[in-house]
């Protein structure tokens, strides 16, 4: 299987929308695209295409987060979404990977996800780097990257 990553585009979002209703159980994250998309939030948001296929997605959004009294450049990400029939085949690391890279390169100080620990540590989220900032999600599943 050929697959590559790239910028969503806004002709994309028809395919992002169905692969998001498919690969989750309620419509909430497709909702949740939308409305970060419609605020204008949307940061980073790659697709992963096989054989012209949109298989994956995955969204940063800007978040508010304050530090010591500081403003810092910081991204949700919500949400990652694999095809079904293309989970376990390494789409979703690519696009992790591809958005912390371009998080890095674009000077973004922080990543929060709020996602499974044993597989977002190992692109170094953890939750005792999300552990300082006050969250409603505050626990083992909310996890930060440092860039």
């Amino acid at each position: 299987m050929s697959l590559a990553v790239r910028p969503a585009t806004p002709a994309d979002g028809p395919a992002i929308r169905a692969l998001l209703l498919t690969a989750f159980p309620t419509p909430a994250e497709a909702l949740l695209v939308a409305e970060v998309e419609r605020d204008g939030d949307d940061i980073v948001s790659l697709v992963a295409e096989a054989e012209g296929e949109i298989v994956g997605h995955l969204l940063l959004s800007r978040m508010a987060v304050v530090a010591d009294g500081e403003p810092l450049r910081a991204l949700g990400l919500a949400p990652l979404a694999v095809l079904p029939g293309h989970q376990g085949s390494g789409i979703g690391t690519r696009l992790v990977e591809g958005g912390i890279a371009i998080a890095r390169a674009t000077g973004e100080a922080l990543i929060f996800v709020l996602g499974e620990p044993d597989y977002y540590r190992r692109f170094g989220f953890s939750a005792e780097s999300a552990a300082p900032f006050a969250s409603p999600y505050a626990g083992p599943y909310f996890m930060a990257l440092s860039l």
